[in-house]
């Protein structure tokens, strides 16, 4: 059988961009373009699609590349306190300010500030956005001083801006502002030329930072990776790549390989990401959702303990081997609990186990981190 190993087919171009499809080659044309110039970007896509690459290209390129690239995720942070994170605030201008704190339009100064999820911003923010995009000038949270940046913006959705123009989510002024230069970087299923060369990428990437030993994919291999959908774009392909390499290290990568791990990330995935059905709200289905993670989290550590005790059943005393071992299991009581109690019960679960990081739990949750402060405040949690 012949083998297709990992190659260099078509290296990173200058700007870090992988791919030979037109799209991506008319991608790097337009870097090369706009990169130089103070132009605001506006980069649009699918999730996982690699708008984070392009934004990353456009100020390595341009005369601001000595000065910070400022990444924030605008679908990350709590309504609240958006405009404290982007702008900053004074001491004492809310509860729990005890210091004076620059936002991320002042780390950025002189560089450039990557916003992505813009589509995410409430309209108060939005407002104040636009007044730094036109004229560089912003407040403090808490106040009255006008202060002055020099930040080249970028901004990145996967939201359709003039449908949220029309749905008023989303101000038509700045979506007009926004859009000087619109980059659209379309999905992996449209550019199956680049799936080879950016597998062949992550593969050598991750066989070189693990020690792992690579025996190639097989060309048949190939064609199912270039038949696949890939709704989780280039992310996707990353994952499945890694998980892969690292557990079917040194071996030759075949069909039925490939098509086992795909089969296994599309099950991963589904699952949480269900539609609505009829007759039922969007916070009922995301309710739903939260609590079939929770319970899978909560699955995965009860497997734990049991084999903990098991073990511990093993090397002890006959006393210790018979001990009652409901302690580790669910407690009826939990059967009975509503919903509600037992989403509320399971988050504060999870947070512990996460020593209290929510970003880290959201992650874990396959939820944004925006809905898990949501919950954790409608629960008390904090």
């Amino acid at each position: 059988m012949a083998v297709a190993a990992v190659k260099n087919v078509a290296p990173k171009d200058e700007h870090g961009i992988i791919g030979i499809s037109p799209a991506m080659r008319k991608i790097v044309e337009v870097v090369d373009q706009v990169a130089p110039t103070d132009l605001t970007v506006l980069v649009t896509g699918e999730s996982g699609v690699g708008k984070e690459v392009v934004a990353k290209a456009i100020h390595q390129a341009s005369r601001r590349s000595a000065k910070p690239l400022i990444t924030v995720n605008c679908g990350a942070i709590p309504d609240g306190i958006i405009e404290s994170e982007l702008f900053g605030h004074e001491r004492g201008s809310f509860t729990g300010a005890s210091e004076q704190r620059r936002g991320y339009f002042e780390l950025a100064d002189g560089g450039t500030i990557f916003l992505d999820e813009i589509g995410e911003l409430n309209p108060s923010a939005q407002v104040k956005f636009l007044r730094v995009l036109e004229s560089g000038e912003f407040l403090r949270v808490g106040s009255s001083v006008t202060r002055r940046v020099d930040v080249r913006v970028v901004a990145a959705t996967n939201k359709d801006l003039e449908l949220e123009v029309r749905h008023k989510t989303f101000r038509d002024d700045l979506f007009f502002r926004l859009r000087s230069v619109n980059i659209h970087i379309p999905p992996l299923r449209e550019r199956s030329e680049d799936i080879e060369i950016l597998f062949d990428h992550f593969a050598e990437d991750v066989a070189q930072k693990n020690g792992i030993e690579f025996r190639g994919i097989a060309p048949d291999a190939v064609d199912v990776l270039r038949d696949y959908r890939w709704p989780g774009n280039v992310r996707e392909l990353r994952n499945v790549t890694e998980s892969m390499l690292v557990l079917e290290r040194g071996k030759l990568l075949g069909a039925a390989d490939v098509r086992k791990y795909l089969q296994q990330n599309a099950a991963g995935t589904s699952e949480r990401n269900l539609p609505v059905p009829s007759g039922r709200s969007v916070e009922q289905a995301e309710r739903e959702l939260i609590l079939r993670a929770l319970l899978e989290i909560k699955g995965n550590i009860l497997e734990l303990r049991d084999q903990l005790a098991e073990q511990s059943r093993t090397i002890a005393s006959v006393q210790q081997s018979e001990a009652d071992p409901v302690e580790v299991r669910p407690r009826a009581e939990e059967t009975t609990l509503s919903l509600q109690e037992m989403e509320q019960k399971l988050i504060a679960e999870a947070l512990e186990r996460f020593k209290g990081n929510r970003r880290v739990a959201a992650r874990a949750l396959n939820i944004s981190e925006r809905t898990l402060y949501r919950k954790i405040k409608e629960y008390g949690l904090e």
